[in-house]
């Protein structure tokens, strides 16, 4: 026999995996995204609200090669559904800073390489938003008032930035990128119309408001998710929060957060923009596909040029074209300390290296080499498959002493996930009660 605590603790996990199923073709009706990257958006969305039990938070660095790929959608789309949102754009370096201290917001920053490369007292401000704003009690001091009285503005809070190229080594690591692409002819999107959309998500804004009490942030701030193999300190720092989130809901979401997360830290680290670590990693490959009795071993001048040979890598145009020699590959290699030695290979003897040389580096600035997940890739939804929203009433209780007013709305009610059509299986809707 369930007691009513067992019964609150049922409710919750099943609104939780209710809402991220919600957010999750929310998202997917308008943009198109692979099911990795629906799947991180939909806790990111929740992570918003609940961002006071959160020590850390990921930012969503959002990216494509060219314009016309959904970026801005995607960014009003999660307008729609974040808690507090607040876009940039105009906004000046002191009401950038002020905003940020005051409202602890959702902060939506559109076209960020014309940003980093415009005022450059919004440019300054906004990377030290972003250098310190990642982590609990990070703020930047400065100096105000006609007695220039230091004040600390606090900068912690949920952050995506949308824009075309790469940004700052110290943002990219905070962060969790979304690479978009044009959709192709056969990808659909329903029409963004924004009033529309607002009025048909709110019963979901509404219900992550009741959701963002006090006992959900007292259930997450308590939980200590087990992270995948493989990622770095930082990278698990801004994990926690999305995996508590997901092991709170449950059912098949802890699996899919943790495989989504991988995929997508695994895909970034493969553009990751230092140099050193892509010398590294090509240097790494090409051991792992050499054979035969010396293939621990080689030398200087073939490892360079077989460097060059790799397509699509700096080292055929290193030196204004002139290629990587063997000299400047153990420049770049000495800070790892990794220098050349004589090697033999049959009768022959000359300066090499040996793949021990590599180890400790490769174990230090590299990620593993990738592992077959073992848990299931989500497949993609059909919206055709599902209505647009249709909500029911329901007792949730909300703590409105963290959130009052979300957008404006004082009304509670509960949503059901974008339901099926006639024919179709249910989606779980939320179980009646408080949470």
């Amino acid at each position: 026999m369930s007691t009513p605590q067992t019964q609150l603790r049922a409710d919750l996990h099943s609104g939780t995996a209710a809402l991220l199923d919600s957010c999750f073709k929310l998202i997917r009706r308008y943009v198109v995204l692979s099911a990795d990257q629906l799947n991180v958006l939909a806790a990111w969305i929740l992570h918003t609200w609940a961002i006071e039990a959160a020590d850390f938070t990921p930012y969503l660095h959002i990216t494509a090669p060219e314009k016309g790929c959904g970026k801005s959608r995607l960014l009003e789309t999660l307008e729609i559904a974040v808690r507090n949102p607040v876009k940039t754009g105009g906004m000046s370096a002191a009401a950038l800073m002020r905003t940020v201290n005051a409202q602890q917001p959702s902060l939506l920053l559109d076209e960020m390489d014309a940003t980093f490369q415009g005022d450059k007292d919004v440019a300054q401000a906004l990377r030290g938003i972003l250098n310190e704003g990642f982590r609990r009690g990070g703020n930047i001091r400065k100096c105000v008032g006609p007695n220039h009285d230091v004040q600390a503005f606090h900068v912690f809070g949920a952050k995506a930035l949308a824009g075309i190229g790469k940004v700052p080594d110290t943002v990219a690591s905070r962060s969790i990128i979304i690479e978009m692409r044009r959709k192709t002819p056969t990808e659909s999107v329903e029409p963004f119309r924004v009033r529309d959309v607002r009025e048909g998500a709110m019963p979901l804004v509404e219900s992550l408001a009741s959701w963002s009490n006090s006992e959900t942030m007292e259930i997450l701030r308590g939980t200590r998710p087990k992270f995948p193999d493989g990622l770095t300190d930082r990278q698990q720092d801004i994990s926690e929060p999305l995996l508590a989130i997901a092991d709170l809901a449950g059912a098949e979401w802890p699996s899919k957060i943790r495989h989504s997360l991988t995929a997508l830290f695994r895909s970034a680290e493969s553009e990751d923009s230092s140099l050193g670590v892509n010398l590294l990693r090509d240097i790494r490959s090409i051991f792992g596909i050499r054979s035969g009795k010396d293939s621990d071993k080689i030398y200087s001048a073939e490892l360079a040029n077989t460097l060059c040979g790799i397509e699509g890598s700096p080292w055929a145009e290193w030196d204004k074209g002139r290629g990587l020699t063997a000299n400047t590959l153990a420049k770049r290699l000495k800070p790892f300390h990794i220098s050349p030695l004589t090697i033999r290979t049959g009768a022959e003897t000359g300066k090499g290296y040996k793949r021990d040389a590599f180890t400790d580096a490769w174990d230090r600035y590299l990620a593993p080499m990738p592992i077959a997940a073992s848990s299931p890739v989500t497949p993609p939804v059909n919206i055709e498959d599902y209505s647009p929203f249709t909500t029911v009433t329901s007792t949730f209780a909300a703590d409105k002493s963290s959130h009052e007013k979300p957008h404006q709305s004082s009304v509670v009610t509960a949503v059901t996930p974008l339901t099926p059509l006639a024919g179709k299986n249910s989606v779980e809707r939320f179980i009646e009660g408080a949470f």
